[in-house]
């Protein structure tokens, strides 16, 4: 329950922070899977994690129907602008996980043709670290982003802040 005044027969609180709750437990991610964190993410999917407790039960293979990117193994640099293209069809707002120690920095894989690290073509909110990172890892991920998604404010992504990141990395 969000902050807020509560008595017999009733609660009040900001549409912010209703609204907020409201999102965090309301992710729809999209799994960007392309090695081994990939199947690690499925266990996580399945009975014995059963992330869908997190309100991550659908998950969402297109981005226009999706609010929750999750880069999960090694990008090459030829993906990247695909990546980036997925990313800017996501409707706003949106949120980036980066699973594993390949998509946060290119993990072991220090060569011509892998992209260290995803932060190179988009925004990140969440680090997940490991090689290939155990399901409570991608838990506490989520629930980072979570938090991250409950108390951001409504206006944020119209600030000049985020604006200006968005320019940084050459999104419209």
């Amino acid at each position: 329950m969000p902050e807020g005044y509560a008595g017999e027969g009733f609660f009040a609180t900001s549409l912010s922070k209703a609204v907020g709750t409201a999102r965090a437990n309301s992710l729809w991610p999209l799994p960007f899977a392309t090695s081994c964190c990939g199947i690690e993410f499925m266990a996580t999917m399945a009975t014995d994690y059963d992330l869908s407790r997190f309100g991550m039960e659908r998950l969402s293979f297109s981005p226009r129907q999706s609010d929750l990117l999750m880069v999960m193994g090694t990008i090459a640099k030829k993906m990247g602008p695909i990546l980036k293209q997925v990313y800017t069809q996501m409707a706003e707002p949106k949120w980036v996980i980066a699973v594993g120690a390949c998509a946060s920095s290119g993990g072991i894989f220090d060569t011509y043709s892998v992209l260290q690290g995803i932060d190179k073509v988009i925004p990140v909110d969440v680090y997940v670290p490991g090689c290939p990172p155990r399901p409570e890892q991608i838990i506490d991920g989520i629930m980072k982003i979570q938090e991250l998604v409950k108390n951001e404010p409504l206006r944020r992504r119209y600030s000049p802040e985020y604006q200006h990141l968005l320019e940084k990395y050459q999104i419209a």
